[in-house]
């Protein structure tokens, strides 16, 4: 029998939360105070909480590192227990003396790459670089509770009223992260661009590319239903690495010359080892997956080929706020396909993790 809770008003009394008490156990539902927001705060009702698999990562404690080596979390930072949960979309609910331009019940994106405000990187509003990050979720509770707490205002985007709360919520990671590789790729009219992973960061980016770039799109992928929601949304060709040979179908897709750019979100040893076989001169090899490993390089051909290695994650508040502009507009759309309740969220995770997901799945508290 589950324990039956009673909730007062949030304000004075208790929110449910999903939290991380132990990493790789099951997550368990807990009582927390709500907290009162202060100063410039804002206390936000969750609507939606997306499923991301760098919440896979905090579940599990850590992630593998070069030789094997497992990168624990707790090592960079993060704490237990902790509420994960970093894409987030739902309404005001109450806001500190000094905030300002929203009012109760506003919809409202919140922007979760949370900066201490004074390194290099955050005084040039790139706080998703931060080097001592306070991001929501990640290193503070997150979205996968009744309510979070903002530490600021200008960390929240105002969304219509008729727009779907879900959809929203992955703008701040899964498009997000897809947006700001697709920047980083540097795509031109007629680019080839290969895509590695159809899932839900693979899809945005799919959209994403074709839709503002322009660039023709192969997308890679070890399952035929994904594949075939990636050329839905947008992807010229599709290959199944599983079924071909994916660098001679690749070459051959491209007169041999390999592609222009390739977006890895998967940015597995054997992922990038294979993009490295794929590209042609001057291409640029975006890195955004962290399921991790090593990579020997042929240090020759970084100058005779030119190509570039670049690291990307995920975006500024600007690029989320021009997220929310183009999903308005209906250049993207996010594909949310399950949804799950705040005890689901051990469930949620685990089909995440075992590639049951096609597409955004989203944790309604």
């Amino acid at each position: 029998m589950r324990p039956f809770f009673i909730f007062r008003d949030p304000l004075k009394g208790t929110l449910k939360a999903a939290q991380i008490v132990k990493p790789k156990e099951s997550l368990e539902i807990q009582q927390l105070e709500t907290p009162k927001p202060r100063g410039s705060q804002i206390l936000i009702k969750v609507n939606s909480a997306g499923v991301c698999h760098s919440d896979i990562h905090l579940w599990e404690g850590g992630y593998e590192g070069p030789n094997g080596q497992f990168l624990k979390t707790t090592d960079r930072g993060v704490k237990y227990p902790l509420t994960p949960g970093h894409e987030i979309a739902g309404t005001v609910e109450s806001m500190g003396e000094e905030a300002g331009g929203f009012n109760k019940n506003d919809k409202v994106i919140v922007y979760p790459w949370i900066g201490e405000g004074l390194c290099p990187a955050c005084r040039i509003g790139l706080e998703n670089l931060c080097d001592k990050p306070r991001s929501l979720g990640v290193y503070t509770n997150g979205g996968y509770a009744d309510y979070v707490l903002v530490p600021s205002y200008k960390y929240l985007v105002k969304l219509d009223e008729e727009v779907d709360l879900d959809a929203s919520a992955a703008l701040s990671c899964s498009a997000l992260t897809a947006y700001g590789a697709v920047r980083n790729a540097d795509l031109k009219p007629n680019d080839n661009l290969l895509v590695v992973g159809a899932g839900g960061l693979g899809l945005m980016a799919i959209q994403l590319a074709k839709r503002v770039t322009g660039a023709r799109i192969i997308a890679i992928d070890l399952d035929d239903e994904k594949l075939d929601i990636a050329k839905k949304n947008g992807a010229d060709d599709i290959v199944n690495s599983k079924k071909y040979d994916p660098v001679k179908t690749v070459l051959e897709l491209t007169d041999r010359m390999g592609v222009d750019a390739i977006i890895d979100f998967v940015n597995a040893s054997k992922t990038v080892e294979t993009d490295m076989q794929m590209v042609r001169k001057r291409a640029r090899i975006v890195l955004v997956g962290l399921f991790g490993g090593e990579l020997k390089l042929n240090l020759v051909t970084m100058p005779t080929r030119a190509y570039r290695l670049i690291g990307s994650y995920t975006g500024s508040i600007s690029e989320m706020a021009e997220l929310v502009s183009l999903a308005k507009r209906g250049v993207i759309k996010p594909v949310i396909s399950e949804r799950f309740k705040l005890d689901q969220a051990t469930e949620a995770l685990s089909k995440l993790k075992n590639g049951k997901i096609t597409g955004r799945g989203v944790i309604n508290p």
